[in-house]
């Protein structure tokens, strides 16, 4: 496969920072958003996740709504949609009013997991079963809903996802064990692999989708990303103390604590059992951090190994200021499109 120039991405979580209010965290979101705008980045996704405190980002069509009239280039997306907390006609009614409202700008990024615990899905969806075969079935609905093709059964022949327009949004399925990559191939959608949720696997994933591609009405060939964790800074020990955090966030995450926004001082003292310093240079992988020069070798060679020409970046730091630069930097140094930045400023005066 030939590489074309990489193109850089965002996906946001609405990390909510230590002594940060979550409505400061959307906030920032916001401010995140226009700067990669100005930038030159791809697309923006926005996630679902529900019942942490550490994450303000329950409602990507709520957000995907206020991003897109705050932007004027990026595309604007979910990062994902967990389908299983939804009914398929309310997922195609919600994208179709974004798509009307911003035509060519959307993409509906969808994943089978709940985005929470067990206990939290089955109060958004009392019905969810978690089962495969629901999944498969909601994807099949929202072809039709968003083509206007269903035809079969008494009910699914009379309803309509309201409004009816001529463009469908960008359907790309997300996944982090590999297995959504033949649905993505079977319904002719964009594939996203999580690296930073999972660092194995991925590149054959990748392959996967690619050798079972079946064409569809919306996309004629197999378009693939790989989203990790990131962070860029001409300042080592800014670097150091990242990973120190983010080492002591995942071990928590993993002995069922939770992940709760913390800082430097938080962290600087933690020790580790055997066991444990095993899993960080595990889960170290999941995330890639340097000076800029660094950071382009890095995510050169990582989409060279994913054969992708579209890196996404999910940057969480203890200070906004330094998640900014990260993305500053990184935009400088792979050159993405800065004219953009005087005519961003002034479609937002």
């Amino acid at each position: 496969m030939m590489m074309n120039a990489i193109k850089l991405s965002v996906l946001d979580q609405s990390p909510v920072r230590k002594g940060v209010t979550a409505a400061q965290a959307v906030h920032e979101t916001v401010e995140l958003a226009k700067l990669a705008d100005a930038l030159g980045y791809t697309r923006y996704w926005v996630s679902e996740h529900h019942n942490t405190g550490s994450l303000a980002g329950s409602t990507p069509e709520v957000l995907i709504a206020h991003l897109a009239g705050q932007t004027k280039y990026l595309r604007i997306g979910s990062g994902g949609v967990m389908l299983p907390n939804h009914s398929a006609l309310k997922v195609a009614e919600n994208f179709r009013m974004l798509e009307a409202l911003f035509p060519g700008r959307i993409d509906l990024g969808m994943g089978r997991a709940p985005g929470t615990d067990r206990l939290t899905a089955s109060v958004l969806n009392p019905s969810n079963q978690f089962n495969e075969q629901d999944f498969a079935e909601q994807l099949m609905d929202l072809q039709n809903y968003f083509h206007d093709t269903a035809e079969d059964g008494p009910v699914a022949a009379r309803i309509r996802a309201i409004p009816m327009i001529d463009t469908v949004p960008a359907q790309w399925l997300l996944s982090s064990s590999g297995q959504s990559s033949l649905y993505a191939a079977h319904f002719g959608m964009g594939f996203s692999f999580a690296h930073f949720i999972n660092p194995i696997g991925g590149a054959n994933a990748i392959d996967l989708y690619r050798a079972r591609f079946e064409p569809s009405e919306d996309l004629a060939l197999p378009e693939a990303n790989v989203a990790i964790f990131a962070f860029c800074s001409e300042d080592e020990e800014k670097l150091r103390q990242h990973q120190a955090i983010m080492d002591y966030r995942f071990i928590q995450f993993e002995k069922g604590g939770g992940i709760n926004p913390l800082g430097y001082d938080d962290v600087k003292n933690a020790t580790y059992t055997l066991q444990e310093q095993e899993r960080i240079q595990i889960n170290r992988r999941r995330v890639i951090s340097g000076t800029p020069q660094q950071m382009k070798t890095i995510i050169t060679k990582l989409a060279n190994t994913y054969q992708v020409d579209e890196v996404m970046l999910v940057t969480i730091t203890e200070h906004f200021e330094d998640r900014l630069e990260s993305y500053r930097l990184l935009a400088r140094q792979f050159e993405l499109d800065m004219s953009r930045q005087s005519a961003h400023e002034h479609f937002l005066q």
